[in-house]
C-alpha cells in the first residue's frame, strides 16, 4: 500500500463514522435502535440483509477453498444460502416482521418468553450470544488476516482498528446506521469487485476468460462438489442454511422486523436471495482463476486472494478492494452486535435484574448502547485466539462452529412461529436444544477422535441440527403444549393482512391501541417498547 491507497482506506473509515453520527438523529428509543422503528424500506432491508451475511472470511477462508476446489466454493456455500433466503422468504420473513408490528417486540427472542416460558428463552439467549462472540471474533481475525499482508501491521492491532471504528457508528447509531452504511459498502464491494475482474480478465485471456480458463485450471475445478465438500454436505449446508440465513442468526430476523410489513419483509427476502445468487459469482471468479496467476504462501490457500490483488492492481484501486474486504467484515460485526444488544437488553437483562424490566425509554437506549460496546470488546478478545489450537483457524470457526451449532439454537426459535408445530412447546424446545449442543461435543470431538480420518465435515454440522429437528417435532406429538395462551400467540403471527386490524386485538402479546402509531408503553419480554411503528 502507499499513500493513495492509505488515503482511499483513511477516508472509508471517516465516511462510515459520518454516517453513524447522522443516523444518531433518527434514533429516539429503543425500538429504532433495534428495528429501525419499523420504517425501513424494502430494497434498503434487502441490501442490508444481504451484506450482513458475509465478511472478510468470503477473502480468506473461502478464498481458499476456491483456490483448492474451484466452483464448489460458490456451489455449497453462496447457491444454498441464497435457496435457503428464496425458500424463507415466504415461509419465515412475514412472520418475523409480525414480531414487531404485531407483538411490539424489539429483539427477535422476546415472543419466545409467551410462545414457550422463560426458562427456554434464556436457553437460547445465553448460548446464541456466546456463539456470535465466538464468530465475529472469526471475522475480525479474517479482516486483520488481510490488513497485516497488506500493511505489516500485527494482526491485534488490525483488529483493533477495525473493531473501534465499528463500535463508533454502529453504538450510535444503532440499526439506522447498519444499514445505511451497508448500502454504501454494497456500492463500494460492487466497483471493488467488478475492478477485480477486470484485472483477472486482462491478465489472462480477456473476456474469453470467461469460458476459456477451464481447461487451464488443475484438475476438478469445475466440479460442482470436491474434497470434503460434498453432495451430502451441500444437502446439509442447504438445510442449515435455509434456517440461519431466514433469521436464524439473529441480525437477519431483524432486518425483517424493520421493514413497515410482512409484505415488504418478503420482497426485501427475494432481493436478498437474487444478490446471493448473482453477486458472488463475481467475486469467486477471480479465485477460481488465482490459481494460475499465484502461489498461495498458507497452506489452507487463504491468503491467495490478497496475494492477486497486490500483483494485478494498482495503487488506488488496491485501496479500494482493500476498502471492500472491510467492508463486509464491518457490515456482519455491527448488525451481529446490534441483535446481540437486543437480545441482551430486551430479553437477559430483565430476567437478571428487576430495575431492567422498568427502565426508561433514556435508560433503555443507554444500556443498549452499552451492549453493544461490551459484545464488540468481547469478540475482539476473542478474536485475538481464533487460531489457537482450541479454534484452529478461521474457517473452521466459520464452518463448523458456527454451522453445527446454529442448528440447535434456531430451531424452537424459528419454527416455533409456525402453525404445523404448534403442539411443541417449552420441553420439546428446551429437550431439542440441549440434546443438539450434546449432538454437536459428541461429533466433533470424542467421535472424531475415536476415527481414524476424523468424522466427516458434513456430518459435524448435519447431525447437532437432525437431532435438535427430530426430538423438536417428536416431542411435540409425544407431549403435546400448544396451551390456549400459546396458540394465540402464533395466530397472531400468522393471521393474514398487514393493517392494523389484524393487529387489534391482544392474544398472548401486549395490548395494541391505535389506528397507525402506538406511543404507549408495551411489554413483552419485560421490558417497555415505546414509539412502536405498526403495519
Amino acid at each position: 500500500m502507499n499513500g493513495l491507497d492509505w488515503t482511499v482506506l483513511i477516508s472509508y473509515f471517516g465516511v462510515m463514522v459520518a454516517i453513524g453520527l447522522w443516523s444518531h438523529k433518527r434514533v429516539d428509543n429503543v425500538s429504532d435502535f433495534f428495528t429501525a422503528g419499523g420504517k425501513m424500506p424494502w430494497w434498503l432491508s434487502g441490501i442490508s440483509h444481504h451484506m450482513s451475511g458475509y465478511s472478510a472470511v468470503m477473502f480468506t477462508g473461502f478464498a481458499g477453498i476456491a483456490y483448492q476446489y474451484g466452483v464448489t466454493s460458490f456451489v455449497t456455500w453462496s447457491f444454498p444460502i441464497a435457496v435457503g433466503i428464496a425458500i424463507g422468504a415466504r415461509l419465515f420473513a412475514p412472520r418475523l416482521n409480525r414480531l414487531r408490528s404485531r407483538l411490539g417486540v424489539a429483539s427477535p427472542l422476546e415472543y419466545l418468553k409467551d410462545r414457550y416460558n422463560l426458562g427456554t428463552q434464556q436457553a437460547l439467549a445465553w448460548s446464541g450470544v456466546l456463539l456470535k462472540i465466538v464468530d465475529v471474533g472469526a471475522k475480525w481475525a479474517a479482516i486483520s488476516t488481510l490488513l497485516s499482508i497488506y500493511t505489516g501491521i500485527s494482526i491485534t492491532q488490525g483488529i483493533f482498528i477495525t473493531g473501534v471504528i465499528t463500535g463508533i457508528y454502529c453504538t450510535v447509531g444503532g440499526l439506522w446506521a447498519d444499514a445505511l452504511t451497508e448500502m454504501g459498502q454494497f456500492v463500494i464491494q460492487f466497483f471493488a469487485g467488478i475492478a477485480m475482474l477486470v484485472a483477472v480478465m486482462v491478465e489472462l485471456d480477456g473476456i474469453a476468460t470467461l469460458w476459456t480458463i477451464w481447461d487451464d485450471l488443475p484438475d476438478g475445478h469445475a466440479e460442482p462438489t470436491a474434497g470434503p465438500y460434498t453432495v451430502t454436505f451441500f444437502v446439509a449446508i442447504t438445510f442449515i442454511k435455509t434456517f440461519e440465513y431466514s433469521g436464524g442468526m439473529w441480525n437477519q430476523a431483524q432486518r425483517y422486523m424493520a421493514t413497515s410489513s410482512a409484505r415488504e419483509a418478503t420482497r426485501s427476502a427475494y432481493l436478498s436471495a437474487t444478490l446471493w445468487l448473482v453477486w458472488p459469482l463475481v467475486l469467486f471468479f477471480p479465485m477460481w482463476c488465482a490459481p494460475l496467476l499465484v502461489e498461495a504462501q498458507k497452506p489452507d490457500a487463504s491468503d491467495s486472494y490478497a496475494l492477486m490483488t497486490e500483483q494485478l492492481l494498482p495503487h488506488g484501486l488496491l485501496g479500494l478492494v482493500i476498502v471492500g474486504f472491510f467492508s463486509h467484515t464491518m457490515a456482519m460485526c455491527s448488525s451481529d452486535a446490534n441483535a446481540i444488544a437486543a437480545v441482551f437488553t430486551r430479553d437477559i437483562a430483565p430476567a437478571l435484574a428487576k430495575q431492567a424490566r422498568t427502565w426508561s425509554e433514556k435508560a433503555g437506549l443507554l444500556a443498549a448502547r452499552w451492549s453493544t460496546v461490551v459484545f464488540l470488546l468481547l469478540s475482539m478478545m476473542i478474536a485475538t485466539q481464533v487460531n489457537s489450537p482450541t479454534f484452529q483457524d478461521i474457517i473452521t470457526v466459520v464452518v463448523k462452529w458456527v454451522a453445527g451449532l446454529m442448528g440447535p439454537i434456531a430451531i424452537p426459535f424459528m419454527l416455533g412461529m409456525l402453525p404445523a408445530f404448534r403442539r411443541s412447546g417449552p420441553t420439546a424446545a428446551l429437550t431439542s436444544w440441549a440434546a443438539g449442543l450434546f449432538a454437536f461435543w459428541l461429533m466433533n470431538y470424542p467421535v472424531n477422535w475415536a476415527l481414524e480420518d476424523g468424522t466427516p465435515l458434513q456430518y459435524q454440522i448435519s447431525v447437532p441440527l437432525g437431532v435438535s429437528l427430530l426430538l423438536y417435532v417428536l416431542i411435540g406429538f409425544v407431549k403435546p403444549e400448544d396451551t390456549p395462551a400459546r396458540l394465540a400467540i402464533i395466530e397472531r403471527i400468522n393471521g393474514d393482512g398487514d393493517g392494523a386490524a389484524a393487529a387489534a386485538t391482544p392474544a398472548g402479546g401486549p395490548a395494541e391501541k391505535g389506528a397507525e402509531e402506538d406511543t404507549e408503553e408495551d411489554s413483552v419480554g419485560g421490558a417497555p417498547v415505546k414509539g412502536r411503528v405498526r403495519d
